[in-house]
């Protein structure tokens, strides 16, 4: 059995049928994890990074699901969101967006290295069996789950999976609750547009990637830091500032509070080369990023998974 306080996660219904995993704090790798109960077959909207993580979701799913999931969505590629794909691989079709799978395939375990200290099991890569280009819809009993690509925002190939009769949206990272948004491999511009169709939806209940679930306002939070990245960025550029400079002389203001601050740096530079007419999810150099991240942060993030 698993004792660890630093495995202490939630499963509650937010609407009928309907429910939220969280891992709090929601920190790195300290992910949130949706399900839909309704219907012959649940379906389970992103797993976990490490295997006591997934079999611990997995538990926490059986409580209210005893067949287990039919179907597994992975809102992206990351490891946080999909190493615990294995776990529930056996019984469930995995379904992710086509740019998702070739993302996981090219990365494979590379997550595990940049946290070697953390205990991530004998896990594997499952890919996903089913991948999609156009908008997909999961029938669940009375539930209606439409899977949807809305642009590049976290990533090139975001999912966000929108019930429209509950109104409640899983955002996947695309918004973040209490955490820093992040978007090393994706779009600062670009999660800006997808959060605009997202508050087209008019959601009453936000479960985003980390973080505590919330309403609309998840949107506006997560909008107002990506518009305040882009005013550094805006006057680091005037400055002649590097975005590693530019963070270092940025006040955090009403951001300060906000989970995993280091992550201002690759967003920056994000900001200066869409700046620069740069197109959303434009190639950067990750390594080199992630290393000036660890420079800002005065060391390696800490990841509690």
């Amino acid at each position: 059995m698993i004792h660890e306080p630093r495995l202490a996660a939630h499963l509650h219904e937010v609407a009928e049928h309907v429910y939220a995993y969280v891992q709090p704090d929601g920190g790195w790798c300290l992910n949130n994890a949706g399900l839909i109960t309704a219907g012959g077959r649940a379906a389970l909207i992103d797993t976990a990074a490490t295997l006591d993580r997934a079999l611990a979701l997995r538990d926490a799913v059986a409580k209210v699901s005893p067949r287990g999931p039919g179907y597994v969505v992975n809102t992206h590629p990351h490891g946080d969101h999909t190493f615990g794909n294995s776990v529930f691989a056996d019984d469930a079709v995995i379904i992710a967006h086509e740019g998702t799978r070739a993302e996981m395939e090219l990365a494979g375990l590379h997550l595990t290295g940049l946290w070697p200290d953390v205990r991530w099991g004998d896990i594997t890569v499952e890919l996903p069996s089913l991948t999609f280009r156009e908008p997909l819809t999961l029938h669940l009993g009375d539930v209606r789950a439409e899977l949807m690509h809305l642009g590049t925002a976290h990533t090139t190939n975001d999912t966000v999976v929108w019930l429209p009769e509950q109104r409640v949206l899983f955002t996947g990272d695309v918004v973040m609750s209490g955490a820093t948004p992040f978007c090393l491999t994706g779009s600062v511009a670009g999660s800006l547009a997808v959060i605009g169709k997202l508050r087209a939806l008019a959601p009453g209940t936000v479960v985003a990637g980390h973080g505590p679930v919330g309403g609309p306002e998840l949107l506006d939070a997560t909008e107002n830091y990506l518009r305040y990245v882009q005013r550094l960025a805006s006057d680091g550029i005037a400055a002649g500032l590097t975005p590693l400079q530019a963070a270092h002389e940025a006040d955090l203001g009403e951001f300060a509070a906000l989970l995993d601050s280091e992550r201002l740096v690759p967003n920056l530079h994000r900001a200066y080369a869409e700046a620069a007419g740069a197109l959303p999810g434009h190639q950067l150099d990750i390594g080199e990023l992630f290393s000036e991240m660890i420079t800002f942060h005065g060391g390696l993030p800490v990841c509690c998974a």
